[in-house]
Parts: structure tokens; C-alpha cells; sequence
């Protein structure tokens, strides 16, 4: 029989204590909360009952209901109160001597049978169970902020955490309606494990220059999908409690990816902590406000004044290829002109074809009329002649990311276009740089890296090399614009801002099951409810490919050289088994074959 949880005890009602305490009383279970005094127990209060508000403001909490859960919660500043209590859950600062003292105090008032848990994120449950004379019976219960609208809980076992304790706190999760996973005792658990490597590589990007924070941000949010972007989120989260997030992780896992970036440093050694504050990577109104306001960093445009922009109206685009075919079809709705070159007439038809077959679905679905479709596709002609690109403005080459094809196009397109014509590569992995170095006129070369299926999505990596010129760059941003894409700017190197951020973060996923610390399911559950990603890591493999996926993280690492970039071996080794994802039905998981 699984233990009965009628009064439960919440120690620490700050933002995340009072968030649990609501948690508990609108599952109507008696709640005896605790601070440290009565102004804390004050302010923890107002946060409940600010909460609350809001629910019945927005229809979702009747005023009744309210009033029925505030009735629930009993505060104190005396953890003897704690003895009635059937699991206390301390919500503390994170600091690993305070929390122990909790569990100190708690260890003498409570009964023998309850459970004492953690909302620690990043600290060792270990250390504080052998705190106790009852090590068995205390387990980390990680829940993530807000904690009434978050999902996930971690429910966090140590190595001698009774078995029937895990099942129980697991089973008791269930039913307050969040989504448990349970996982061992290690520094980060699956969602900071996970997530802090990612907004640390981030902040390393921003720190080093490589991007500017606002295309840092825009390029999550448009090429992955994700709510916030990682310099948007490390101000939420506070970068003091990143900064030692990362800092427990890297002491336990000695991963240089997790090794703190010095800029966190700096910024708290000024103060700016983040929203918390009014100032991090970003500028706000106020403390805690969310609104963004302007500062010395914020751009006055995409495009510097003292730059000339060129003219755009005719484009060329090599290949054939879904990415190709829908770039075709991104530019013809803009009202440019384009010539769709393939090494065959077959190939040309069928490109058009498959544009033709989008403008169509366009029209079904209410975001075309019949009269722009034909106008689009009035303005597409096909060729299997290199010859046909003399007299367009800017060629893109979206064939095979194979270097030497690439290199021998460029060479081509540079005998045969005309001068000041743009020559652009699609690519996602190769060095932008090895393209223009195989013409005469490596100022004129750029890397615009759509994202698939590019009539879809808004981003476009804009890569300049050390040879690309300012006007070709602006040129290239304000065509995009036109376009109706996000464009973002970046440097010359492997993966360039979305791949460099995103594939280390999905290794990371595939080391963490490749070690059995919890399983495909538990992972991409804790992803996706946890950090509100659209898609977990091992779906998201599966969708792009294990072989496409390994080859990018191969680059990344022959780039880096950063031992914490070596492709997880459970990777390759799917690879080799032919286990590529849902193109094969089979990688992670099985799918049903097509």
C-alpha cells in the first residue's frame, strides 16, 4: 500500500516554496508552511495570494476555491510545527549548509516514518540525507518554476533511498497532475544537466563576440522553436543561480562545457543578475520587470547606415533538392525573379512541380489567392545551363553538402556571373570560406543557411567570412527581410549559431542514456515539460537524422576540439547499424514502416 499524504510541510516561501504550498492546497491537502520569520512568512503569503488572484481574475479559480485553499495553508516560523506533517519538502536558498541544517532540525521534530525532501536543482540530495538518522526515507522532489503551471518534478533518489519511498513520492507526484521522472543523485539532474551546458555555451558565444545577444536569442527561438532564447532565459533564471548551477555541475562532472563562463562572473560581480536586478544580458524597466527597454547595446537597425545595400531582383538557385525547391518558392513569392537550375529537365520539372504543389496548398488553406499562386510561379524558369545565371543579382547553391560539388559550382558561377553578383551557399556544416576561396571574388561570397522546410521557417543564418564584404552582408540581411525571414548574423565556423548550440545539448541527451541515468522517455518528457521545448532530444534526432545528426557533431568537434563535442558512441554506433531515425523506422525508437 503506497503511503497516504494528508498534511504535508513546505520550508522556505519564497517564489518557488509558495508556488509549491499552492501546489499542495489546490489538491487539498493541509499545508503547514515555514520561514525563517514573520516578514518572510508575510511575503510568502502575498506570493500565494497574488497568485491566486490571478487565477480568479482569469476565470481559472473560483473566489469560493480561493478562499477554500488559503483556509488549507497554515503558516509558522517554528519547524516544531513540522511534527503533524506526513512529507515536509524544503524550498531554501541554495546553499548546501543551510538546507542541511534544515533537514537537521526536521530530522528531531518529525516522525520516524516521514519523508523529508529537496527542491534543491543542483546540489547533492546525498549530502543532505546522511545528514539525517533516517538517510532511507529522504529524496529530492525538484519541482520547476512557477511550480502550479510547470509540469515535470524530479523526484530524485539517492543510492540508499528506500525503494518503497522513490514509488511512493513518484506515485504522490501523479497525483497533484505533474509528470514525474524518476532519476539517481547527480549534479543538474536530467533538465539542468541538460539546459545549463546549452545557455552556458550560449553566453560563451556572446562573451567571445561571435554573435550579438539579440541574433543569439532570435536564432533559438526561429530555428528551434523554443519560447525563450538562452541570454533571455539566463536573465530569468537569475545568473547567480546559473553561475552556481554550472559550478556544482562542472565540479561533479569535470565537463569543461560545464565550467562557467567567466562573463557570468563579471556580471555578478556588478550586480547585474538579471531581471531580478533590472540588468543582465539585457536592460529592463525595473527589477523584476519583464519588459526590455533600450541601452547602449541595443541596435539602431539591421543594416549600418554608412553601407550600401545592392540591388536584388533576379536570383538563381542551384539544386533541386526539397531546401532548393523551397527557397525557389520564398523568393518567387517575394516578387523576384528566379532561374532554378538541375542537372537534368526531369529535375528542373520536378522542382517546379513541387512548388506549384505548396502554392496550391497555400491557396487551399486561405494564404494565397489563385492570382498570387500564378503570379509566383510566373516568375520561376527552369535550365539545366549554369550560363542562364549571367545576368542574376545573387545565386544560392543549395546542393549536396559534399565540399569539392560545392567548390567546383563556385568556380563555375564565378567565370560565368556578372560583376558584383552575390554568390550564397545553403550550407549547415561546411566552412563558408572554402566556397569563396574557389573564386576570384571571395568579398562577394556569403553563407545564407535556410532552415527547413524554408517557406516555414522564419530564420536565415547569415554567415560572413573573414573575406565577405559589408555591403554583400547588409545586402544579404535586407534581402531576407524582404523575404520575410529573420535574418541573424554570424561568423565563419562549424554550425554557426543554431547547430553549435543545439547538437552539444542533444549529444549531452544521448550520454545521458548511453550511462542508463534515465531513459529515452524520461528524458525527452523532462525537456519538453520541463523547459517547454516543442520536441525532445531523442525526437528530434530521430526527425533529423542520426547519420545527419553525427555529422554535425563530428564537425563540431574537429572545429573545437573540445573533448565534451566527441559524438556520443551509442550515436555511432546507431549509425552503424543502420538505426538512422524515422527515415529507416528504426533509430531511438521504432516507428511503423511507411
Amino acid at each position: 500500500m503506497a503511503r497516504e499524504f494528508r498534511t504535508v510541510g513546505v520550508v522556505g516561501l519564497g517564489t518557488m516554496g509558495a508556488g509549491i504550498v499552492e501546489v499542495f492546497a489546490r489538491n487539498g491537502l493541509q499545508v503547514i508552511a515555514a520561514d525563517v520569520d514573520a516578514e518572510a512568512v508575510e511575503r510568502g503569503r502575498a506570493h500565494l495570494q497574488s497568485s491566486l488572484a490571478r487565477a480568479v481574475k482569469r476565470g481559472k479559480l473560483s473566489q469560493e476555491d480561493s478562499d477554500a485553499l488559503t483556509a488549507r495553508v497554515t503558516t509558522t516560523t517554528s519547524l516544531s510545527d513540522m511534527a503533524d506533517a506526513d512529507l515536509v519538502i524544503e524550498a531554501v536558498p541554495e546553499s548546501l549548509d543551510l538546507k542541511a541544517g534544515v533537514f537537521t532540525e526536521l530530522d528531531k521534530v518529525c516522525r520516524p516514518d516521514v519523508i523529508l525532501a529537496s527542491n534543491t536543482s543542483s546540489l547533492s540530495v546525498t549530502e543532505l540525507a546522511v545528514r539525517t538518522g533516517r538517510p532511507g526515507k529522504v529524496i529530492g522532489m525538484h519541482f520547476f518554476n512557477p511550480a502550479p503551471v510547470q509540469k515535470l518534478v524530479e523526484v530524485v533518489r539517492t543510492v540508499v533511498t528506500e525503494q518503497d519511498v522513490a514509488e511512493d513520492v513518484q506515485a504522490f507526484a501523479a497525483t497533484l497532475e505533474k509528470v514525474p521522472v524518476v532519476i539517481g543523485d547527480r549534479a543538474g539532474f536530467i533538465a539542468n544537466a541538460l539546459l545549463f551546458g546549452y545557455l552556458n555555451h550560449a553566453a560563451r558565444m556572446y562573451e567571445s563576440r561571435y554573435a550579438s545577444r539579440e541574433d543569439l536569442d532570435a536564432a533559438m527561438r526561429f530555428g528551434c522553436g523554443y519560447p525563450m532564447g538562452p541570454l533571455a532565459l539566463l536573465d530569468l533564471i537569475g545568473l547567480d543561480t546559473s553561475y552556481e548551477i554550472l559550478d556544482t555541475m562542472y565540479k561533479q562532472s569535470r565537463n569543461q562545457l560545464h565550467a562557467p563562463t567567466p562573463v557570468l562572473k563579471q556580471m555578478i560581480t556588478a550586480g547585474l543578475l538579471g531581471r531580478k536586478s533590472g540588468r543582465g544580458f539585457y536592460t529592463y524597466a525595473k527589477a523584476h520587470s519583464s519588459e526590455v527597454v533600450a541601452d547602449a547595446l541595443t541596435p539602431s537597425g539591421s543594416i549600418p547606415e554608412d553601407v550600401a545595400v545592392r540591388d536584388v531582383q533576379r536570383v538563381g538557385v542551384v539544386g533541386t533538392g526539397t531546401m532548393a525547391s523551397g527557397i525557389v518558392e520564398v523568393f518567387a513569392k517575394a516578387g523576384l525573379d528566379v532561374v532554378v537550375r538541375g542537372r537534368s529537365d526531369s529535375k528542373v520539372q520536378g522542382s517546379i512541380a513541387g512548388v506549384r504543389k505548396s502554392l496550391e496548398k497555400g491557396v487551399v488553406r486561405g494564404k494565397l489567392t489563385e492570382e498570387q499562386r500564378d503570379e509566383a510561379l510566373a516568375r520561376i524558369t527552369g535550365t539545366t545551363r549554369l550560363e542562364d545565371f549571367a545576368d542574376v543579382d545573387l545565386v544560392v547553391e543549395a546542393i549536396a553538402e559534399e565540399l569539392d560539388v560545392k567548390r567546383a559550382v563556385f568556380a563555375a558561377l564565378d567565370e560565368i556571373c556578372k560583376p558584383g553578383a552575390i554568390l550564397a551557399t545553403t550550407t549547415s556544416s561546411l566552412p563558408v570560406v572554402e566556397c569563396a576561396a574557389a573564386t576570384t571574388r571571395p568579398q562577394d561570397v556569403v553563407g545564407l543557411h535556410f532552415f527547413n522546410p524554408a517557406p516555414v521557417m522564419k530564420l536565415v543564418e547569415v554567415v560572413s567570412t573573414i573575406s565577405t564584404a559589408p555591403e554583400v552582408t547588409a545586402t544579404s540581411i535586407a534581402l531576407c527581410e524582404r523575404l520575410g525571414k529573420v535574418p541573424v548574423s554570424c561568423g565563419d565556423r562549424a554550425g554557426f549559431i543554431v547547430n553549435a548550440l543545439l547538437f552539444p545539448y542533444l549529444n549531452d541527451a544521448v550520454k545521458m542514456l548511453e550511462a542508463h541515468y534515465a531513459t529515452a522517455d524520461d528524458i525527452d518528457a523532462a525537456m519538453k515539460t520541463g523547459c517547454a521545448l516543442p520536441m525532445g532530444p531523442f525526437e528530434l534526432l530521430d526527425v533529423v537524422g542520426l547519420d545527419v545528426s553525427l555529422a554535425i557533431e563530428r564537425s563540431l568537434y574537429l572545429e573545437f576540439r573540445e573533448s565534451g563535442y566527441a559524438p556520443a558512441p551509442l550515436l555511432e554506433h546507431l549509425v552503424t547499424a543502420g538505426r538512422l531515425g524515422r527515415k529507416t523506422s528504426h533509430g531511438f525508437r521504432d516507428y511503423a514502416a511507411r
